[in-house]
């Protein structure tokens, strides 16, 4: 095929080219100039007036029709000073409808007031010389008792929540004699002052007050100042002078505000135009402007063009924009006009390119598309082969050397795609092993991964139609690459390309084998080299697999490890921390399969469901820090043993006592039968007694007062004690009674008693868990108790359901607190980091009353309401507690209904636990026999 030159036809091309298309627009460039101008300066002129039109009619309909539907406000009617306040709030919303509202205000037939006004201005509480965090400012004046007009000022927060109340006696403003109350009498609509300067906020504005009853007005304060405030934005150049002015050339907006409100010697009030200094605009209004749009006019030798436009009516004042934009920087605008002649030149440049078909088409074609698809790979798009052949032998070549190239870069960019977006290993190294294949441009090949336990290499991942070994035997990992090369050829594996793949430690992963077609072995070396350079990506795949595998299952080994260390620690509560992760994950599949409208939109993916898995695991793994005598207190007195036993050795020593009294009397000569039912009547009441503390200790009913009274009774009864309390104490007893007087034996004590030495202070080591501790970056709302422990006997007997004090409620419930502290403090990935709020969350209440943080239900995410009802299922059914009995499975829902209903669990998560029916296939697997009762789930799905 014969080839042509392309340099002859390039050149001719381009010149011939250049000079039509300098011609052309250099013409066309003064044509978009002229047309510029005109364009530029008529659109601007109608977007001016109608922008300005439209920001008075936001001031002046929406305040209209707010202030006729605070007519049907209660307020109107209201008589007494206490009911008006009641009210407060709707003036409230009045003022934060509109933001353009300053104040809102009634005044009464008996000369009341009623002012709310927004403190949004930061001038304001200056002004008012406001108390902090006051956003309203509530001014009244009333007839008090004695007949005396009262101001009063009442500053209120931005919840309307009285901050102060201040008495103004010198505030006696009277509405009757007000131009706005007096209009309003006469006519029956709302009416408007002409614009003025508000005195106490130096803002411009209206008025707007209605006769809401008789002798009842209501009124409203508008800004606008947003006009003003605003003005600069609608500058078309930087030079443009802008101003909104009445009738009487009063001044309403200027963008320069200090120059358009002037300050004499008695009040501040609005400029008129002459008086600040624009000449330009005084000029403007002195000419005869019959026409629409700009009009030019010369000011102190410069060009100027100027606008005079009407505007919407505000109050009885007719409005009109003035606007003058200097001639010179109105010429800046002329880029637009530069935009048309490159159109231009872009069609004159299509028109040369149909002339010079006829020569050109045979290099324009190609090479149009061949910069076509260079312009796909510039933006990084390799999806495409190469498709162009021409005669033209330059651009064929060049064709043929894109299209290898595109081919490489695709299979690259799908090679480093999979490195990073694979999730699953297996997936992974197989994709790894097809893009490296096809990026070198063959068939087959294959991956064998060393296991170190054998030391072998196995077969892992292959392509194309080979019969390969399986295994592969080599010594060590630590061999050379030429030895590991020669055991692959041994071993049958015949391939052009054996590269060894080697972690960063330069130990052996593994090896890839590619075999080369016939037709591509004239550089044979040259492949071996490339490919040992690509081989990393395979390295990186197989050392990321193993790194993941490995890692995954240090993290499950510990998370079970810390999950059986606390169900180690205690035979109460063994296998609690499994069967909770087993319920949940149950519960949140059943959430993702229901079609209840209340999960429609709870799905997972691995990498969640991964996070809930562990938070599952971990959700009580805090309880390591819980005391276990403390966990597994069954009894009121237990504490690392159960002291009744001291107790009952009182009373075995007062029945003694008693025997004794009754042989000494004997002896004495006292009547025995006397002497003896005495005895027996005394033994009598010790067993009573003591049988009564016995059923307090062991917390099964609840402790009225009658019953906690007797057991202040029976602790006033007195025994002696002959022997030491301080002999053979530890250090920390001997230190609690250190400040304790000393004793002399022999000593007569109450039989029950809480005693200074049984009160454990936190000594510097009170937890963070109050909502005002610094130290407290969890946000934890807990009752912190005075007291570490209190082991008084009194204290405990009469605790009045359970077993547990209020300091070691406390100490059960800040487990949860370690839970959270603990995981946060873990460096967790990303996809794990909701993991603590997940495990940490499971106490919580949607009512906002559970611990550790009271976070309410909508701060509470589906999963951890999920954790909430499958731990408190497992509690309550549960066999292994010594405190309790395992509940039935219909006393286990019917409590869980309770706490739905008493905003202590989630409804919505409860009633999915009774659909699913998880709950009754958790039972058949983990509960008794006995314990499964049959149960109506209808009554509680309502």
């Amino acid at each position: 095929m014969q080839r042509i030159s392309l340099r002859l036809l390039i050149a001719t091309t381009i010149t011939l080219s250049m000079v039509l298309l300098a011609t052309v627009l250099i013409f066309q460039g003064y044509r978009g100039m002229q047309a510029g101008i005109l364009a530029v300066a008529d659109q601007a002129s109608r977007q001016l007036t109608a922008t300005v039109n439209e920001r008075i009619q936001r001031l002046m309909e929406p305040n209209q029709m707010l202030i006729r539907m605070l007519q049907h406000d209660p307020l109107v009617d209201l008589r007494d000073e206490e009911s008006r306040l009641q009210r407060v709030p709707a003036l409230a919303e009045v003022l934060n409808a509109n933001p353009l509202l300053s104040a809102a205000y009634i005044g009464y037939e008996n000369r009341d007031f009623l002012l709310l006004r927004h403190l949004r201005n930061p001038a304001l509480p200056e002004f008012f010389t406001a108390p902090e965090h006051s956003a309203y400012l509530l001014q009244t004046v009333f007839l008090n008792d004695s007949g005396q007009r009262e101001g009063v000022w009442r500053f209120y927060d931005d919840r309307l929540r009285l901050v102060e109340r201040r008495s103004m006696p010198f505030y006696t403003f009277d509405p009757h004699s007000r131009l706005w109350y007096q209009q309003s009498l006469i006519d029956d609509q709302v009416t408007l002052t002409p614009p003025y300067l508000f005195y106490t906020t130096q803002e411009v504005g209206v008025t707007m007050s209605y006769a809401a009853a008789d002798g009842v007005v209501l009124g409203i304060d508008a800004t606008a100042m947003d006009l003003s405030e605003q003005m600069d934005a609608l500058r078309l150049t930087p030079g443009t002078e802008i101003a909104i002015i009445n009738q009487d050339a009063l001044l309403l907006a200027y963008p320069d505000i200090d120059r358009f409100i002037l300050t004499d010697t008695r009040e501040a009030r609005l400029a008129y135009l002459h008086e600040i200094n624009v000449p330009v605009l005084q000029q403007l209004v002195a000419q005869d402007i019959s026409e629409q749009g700009l009009v030019r006019f010369v000011h102190e030798g410069v060009d100027w063009y100027g606008l005079i436009s009407p505007l919407a009516a505000l109050g009885d004042d007719d409005l009109q924009i003035l606007i003058a934009i200097p001639g010179p920087e109105l010429l800046g605008e002329v880029e637009k006009s530069f935009l048309s002649q490159v159109q231009w030149a872009f069609a004159l440049a299509f028109v040369l390119l149909l002339s010079g078909w006829a020569i050109g088409q045979r290099i324009g074609n190609p090479i149009a598309a061949l910069a076509d698809q260079v312009r796909a790979f510039a933006n990084l798009n390799f999806s495409n082969p190469v498709t162009v052949r021409t005669r033209i032998s330059e651009v064929d070549a060049l064709a043929r050397v894109l299209d290898d190239m595109s081919s490489t870069i695709r299979h690259f960019k799908s090679l480093s795609m999979t490195l990073n977006r694979e999730r699953d290993p297996e997936r992974l190294l197989q994709s790894v092993l097809e893009e490296l294949v096809k990026a070198v441009g063959h068939r087959s090949g294959s991956i064998y991964l060393y296991d170190a336990e054998s030391q072998v290499l196995k077969l892992t991942n292959s392509m194309g139609n080979q019969s390969l070994p399986d295994r592969i035997e080599v010594s060590d990992r630590h061999q050379q690459a030429d030895e590991v090369r020669a055991r692959v050829r041994e071993a049958g594996c015949d391939f052009h390309v054996c590269s060894i793949l080697q972690d960063r430690y330069d130990r052996l992963l593994g090896v890839l084998l590619i075999d080369a077609d016939t037709g591509t072995l004239r550089d044979i070396e040259g492949l071996r080299a490339f490919i040992d350079d690509i081989s990393g990506a395979a390295a990186v795949a197989v050392e990321t697999r193993q790194m993941l595998r490995e890692q995954k299952a240090l993290i499950d080994g510990i998370i079970r490890l810390i999950a059986d260390a606390i169900d180690a620690k205690s035979p109460y509560t063994s296998g609690h921390c499994e069967r909770v992760p087993e319920l949940a994950i149950r519960l949140s599949d059943a959430a993702q399969a229901s079609d209840l409208p209340e999960f429609s939109d709870y799905q997972m993916n691995d990498a969640e469901l991964e996070a809930f898995r562990i938070a599952a695991w971990l959700h009580d793994c805090g309880k390591i820090t819980s005391p276990e005598y403390v966990v597994d207190k069954a009894t009121k007195l237990e504490t690392i043993y159960n002291r009744i036993h001291e107790i009952r050795t009182r009373f075995e020593v007062l029945h003694r006592d008693a025997e004794i009294t009754f042989l000494r009397g004997c002896l004495a000569g006292g009547d025995r039968e006397e002497l003896m039912q005495q005895r027996d009547s005394l033994q009598q009441r010790l067993q009573e007694d003591f049988e009564y503390i016995a059923q307090a200790n062991q917390g099964g009913e609840f402790m009225s007062d009658d019953a906690i009274q007797r057991l202040h009774q029976i602790a006033e009864r007195r025994w002696t004690r002959h022997f030491s309390s301080r002999s053979g104490l530890s250090q920390d007893e001997q230190n609690r009674l250190a400040d304790q007087p000393a004793e002399h034996l022999p000593v007569e004590e109450r039989l029950l008693s809480d005693r200074p030495e049984q009160v454990f202070p936190w000594n510097g080591r009170t937890p963070p868990v109050a909502a005002d501790d610094p130290r407290n970056r969890w946000g934890f709302d807990m009752k912190v108790p005075e007291v570490a422990y209190n082991q008084g006997e009194l204290h405990n007997l009469t605790i009045r359901k359970g077993t547990l004090t209020e300091e070691e409620r406390f100490k059960i419930n800040e487990h949860i607190v370690q839970t959270i502290i603990m995981l946060e403090a873990l460096p967790l990935p990303d996809y794990l980091a909701r993991v603590p709020a997940i495990a940490g969350n499971h106490h919580e209440k949607v009512d906002g009353t559970g611990y550790p943080r009271r976070l309410p239900a909508s701060e509470l995410t589906l999963q951890e309401r999920i954790m909430a009802v499958a731990d408190v299922f497992e509690a309550l059914t549960a066999i292994d507690r010594p405190y309790k009995q395992g509940k039935t499975l219909s006393q286990s829902l019917g409590i869980m209904a309770n706490m739905v209903a008493e905003k202590h669990l989630d409804a919505s998560v409860f009633e999915l636990f009774l659909r699913s029916g998880v709950y009754l296939d958790y039972a058949r697997e983990y509960m008794r026999p006995e314990q499964i009762d049959t149960v109506d789930i209808s009554r509680w799905l309502v």
